[in-house]
């Protein structure tokens, strides 16, 4: 199962920003590992995406959970999980 992690900023971006670095290290790490296919932040800044690789829901949480966003409150999580049937070359 694919997933589309939403994440929504509780804080201003200014907040947010101070946790940024551990946040994009946590997210490097991921994508290194295979299990974050793609990222970013939402074009008005309110938020970001994030893309996973085929992991169970269970997966899917355990990385939520681990997000520093996440851990210092800053964030509100949302999970859409997808089967991913038609799929790109390599995917």
């Amino acid at each position: 199962m694919f997933h589309v992690l939403t994440l929504t900023y509780l804080q201003p971006l200014e907040v947010i920003d101070k946790t940024r670095p551990e946040h994009l290290a946590w997210l490097q790490q991921e994508v290194e590992d295979g299990t974050v296919l793609l990222a970013g932040r939402l074009q008005d800044q309110s938020g970001s995406v994030l893309i996973t690789a085929d992991i169970s829901a269970d997966e899917a949480e355990n990385l939520m959970a681990a997000d520093p966003y996440q851990q210092a409150g800053l964030v509100r999580y949302e999970r859409i999980g997808f089967n991913g049937a038609f799929r790109a070359p390599g995917l």
